[in-house]
């Protein structure tokens, strides 16, 4: 694969690096004595030089020789440096901020570089909106290499978007220069029914030499796993159980092994290396979704590291798993994942193996981030007017919009169908609870920790929405809203009450989008999100703040969670077990059929 994110391409410098290696041309820099974490060997080399000249590395040694009088010397004093981290599958938008102040963030963590799919903004807005995206991050010296989105919608014909992407639409991205694959496949059920629509934008990435990124989450690991891997897809993020992670590596699919915000999955997954004497080239460590107090707590892919070694996983190896094999994975690592003669020089220095402490990043060469800080300058990014009034309602919400009718001539209690959501993972049940009539109506019933829930279409004006319950939560009071709800990002809202459950929907409809708890008339958190009602354009450490206090907001009206947003946010996504909630309806996500609210005894 043409790789288009290194400063230079190897054909325009490999006689510089030449010269170079033997002494016959200085380095731009030198790197010296330090302790190299050789990944292609899985070892640690010990008091190694690297010459760097033209943004790549020229020679691995004692390079003394490739000093001259303009050359920049770093010593590393007996510090260990690695490849630039990669996360093999991250959406931006989930770290509620343009990709400027994303790179911002997650560089000084030891991340050179991102596979990711920007699938949330294409939902709302389009190829367009993914083309301002790639414009804010190619301001900074983060490799944002772009896997086109492919299910927008997320599940054609169970909700609706603001925007549309098929086969033909994925042949034309592939010819930008910033693409190098497909976003996450998330309707395995097209790629398992033989669908035109699923496989055609699979065969459109494979033609064009790219590579096919995957989203399969049934535990089902025998004929469907094997059809999907079958049609091309290279890698998935979807494991929640180690045997499902040993499967797709045992297939020759790059397990991703997830460790979010609010997907802990790595803990289950490890097992998956630790209880089997096996090759863990086919395992990658990827974040998927990232919110802001996570960065700038823990960190980003080295919080990540740091918690795989923790859980047994030797650290090269963990470090194999952010480098060489998430390259391998993309066909880049002709160019990425490792410290060697003619690959990009993208190098983290760390204190140890033990603590894993990022100190200084280079970039091409460069050096991007020190002592926890990135060195580049970033301008405030200009967004187009219409990427920040995204919200197109088209009806007006009150009290009475929220009214869920029992079934006519019912009295007593009425058994309904209800989401329950399960804390720090992606899955949901489907649980049966019976709700007592009032006045004709079915209400939110606290005690049974089971809440009213809308969502409401908001690209279109379509006035469409969908009705239902979640049981999980833990909340006593209010209400909470969100246009972050995963992938059509319609406005979700969830609560005890009608009269809190407008007030939140409302006070989203005023700022352009975001998420909001209230709680008896008053606003008690809110975060404005007026990027497609995805992101702002804040700083990570403001929008940490906002975002910590969104979640005291959480907890002032009963939820203990960690990130509920962030679990509230999948209930419309329709590619999950087993049940969820789109503007169209109740979704049986295990058939892939509508059912009713009331079970039919």
């Amino acid at each position: 694969m043409i790789n288009n994110f290194c400063k230079k391409p190897l054909w325009e410098c490999s006689q510089t690096l030449a010269a170079v290696a033997q002494g016959r041309q200085p380095a731009d820099t030198v790197i010296r004595g330090a302790r190299l974490v050789n990944v292609c060997t899985a070892e640690i080399q010990e008091d190694v030089d690297v010459a760097i000249a033209e943004g790549r590395i020229a020679y691995l040694g004692d390079a003394d020789h490739c000093i001259g009088e303009n050359t920049q010397v770093i010593d590393a004093e007996g510090q260990c440096i690695a490849p630039g981290f990669l996360d093999g599958h991250i959406h931006v938008e989930s770290s509620m901020m343009g990709a400027g102040e994303y790179a911002r963030a997650v560089v000084p963590h030891g991340t050179t570089g991102i596979y990711w799919d920007p699938h949330e903004i294409c939902n709302v807005l389009g190829l367009e909106g993914v083309k301002v995206m790639e414009e804010d991050a190619r301001r900074t010296p983060l490799k944002a290499m772009i896997t086109t989105p492919s299910c927008v919608p997320a599940v054609p014909g169970f909700e609706d978007t603001g925007s549309f992407v098929g086969p033909k639409d994925v042949a034309e991205t592939m010819a930008w220069p910033g693409v190098v694959g497909l976003g996450e496949m998330m309707n395995f059920p097209g790629i398992l029914g033989g669908a035109d629509h699923a496989h055609g934008e699979v065969a459109e990435t494979l033609r064009a030499g790219k590579v096919v990124t995957g989203h399969y989450s049934l535990p089902e690991t025998d004929r469907g796993l094997n059809a999907y891997v079958a049609s091309g897809v290279r890698c998935c993020h979807e494991s929640t159980r180690a045997e499902d992670a040993l499967a797709k590596m045992r297939l020759g699919m790059y397990a991703q092994l997830r460790y979010g915000s609010a997907w802990k999955d790595l803990p289950v997954l490890a097992e998956a290396v630790l209880a089997h004497d096996i090759d863990t080239r086919f395992a990658m460590l990827v974040s998927d979704d990232t919110h802001p107090h996570t960065l700038v707590a823990d960190g980003h892919l080295d919080h990540i590291v740091r918690t795989a070694v923790e859980l047994g996983i030797d650290a090269i190896t963990a470090i194999q798993m952010v480098t060489i094999n998430c390259a391998q994975c993309f066909q880049m690592d002709h160019d990425l994942g490792s410290i060697a003669p003619g690959k990009c020089a993208d190098i983290v220095f760390l204190d140890d193996l033990e603590s894993l402490q990022v100190t200084r990043v280079l970039i091409d060469g460069e050096v991007v981030a020190e002592n926890g800080r990135a060195t580049f300058d970033l301008p405030p990014f200009p967004f187009p007017a219409w990427v920040t009034h995204s919200m197109h309602l088209g009806r007006d919400i009150a009290p009475e919009s929220f009214a869920v009718d029992a079934p006519e001539g019912v009295e007593g209690a009425v058994r309904v169908r209800a989401i329950e959501i399960i804390p720090g993972k992606v899955g949901t049940f489907e649980t049966h609870v019976d709700l007592p009539v009032t006045d004709g109506r079915l209400e939110s019933d606290i005690e049974q920790d089971v809440l009213k829930t809308f969502v409401f279409e908001r690209h279109h004006e379509t006035g469409t929405f969908g009705c239902g319950f979640v049981k999980g939560f833990g909340i006593k009071r209010g209400a909470m809203a969100s246009t972050v709800a995963h992938d059509a990002h319609n406005l979700l809202v969830v609560g005890t009450n009608d009269e809190d459950m407008a007030l939140a929907a409302n006070t989203l409809a005023a700022c352009g989008g975001g998420m909001a708890v209230v709680a008896d008339g008053k606003v008690l958190g809110l975060v404005e999100l007026p990027i497609a009602g995805l992101m702002d354009a804040l700083p990570a450490e403001e929008m940490s703040e906002k975002v910590h206090a969104l979640e005291g907001a959480w907890a002032e009206i009963g939820c203990t969670m960690p990130s509920p947003f962030m679990t509230m946010a999948l209930i419309p996504l329709a590619c999950l077990p087993e049940l969820r909630l789109t503007n169209r309806g109740l979704v049986d996500c295990t058939t892939f059929e509508f059912v009713p609210l009331v079970v039919e005894e």
